[in-house]
């Protein structure tokens, strides 16, 4: 049984041509290897997005939602932020 499966894509002239570069200076053995290794790249963010999203996100959503009074206004997030970058000036 195959374990691939072959396709076709288009992609714009400048990505076509970074892939192409990548093939040319030896970083890969083929156009192939450097999509996949960008879908690899792109699945590992994705998980890293949803780890994020469940161990720091969901939590202080969940802590708001048992104590709203926990937020902070939008006001004074900007104010501390006006802060912070004034000091940096």
């Amino acid at each position: 049984m195959r374990t691939t499966q072959q396709m076709s894509i288009t992609l714009p002239k400048e990505m076509a041509e970074i892939v192409k570069a990548k093939v040319r200076a030896g970083e890969y053995a083929s156009e192939s290897e450097v999509i996949r290794d960008g879908l690899r790249i792109l699945q590992a963010r994705d998980r890293a997005v949803e780890s994020w999203l469940i161990g720091h996100v969901g939590p202080v959503f969940d802590a708001l939602k048992e104590d709203p009074t926990r937020a902070v206004a939008i006001e004074s997030v900007r104010d501390r932020l006006a802060a912070e970058h004034n000091k940096t000036r």
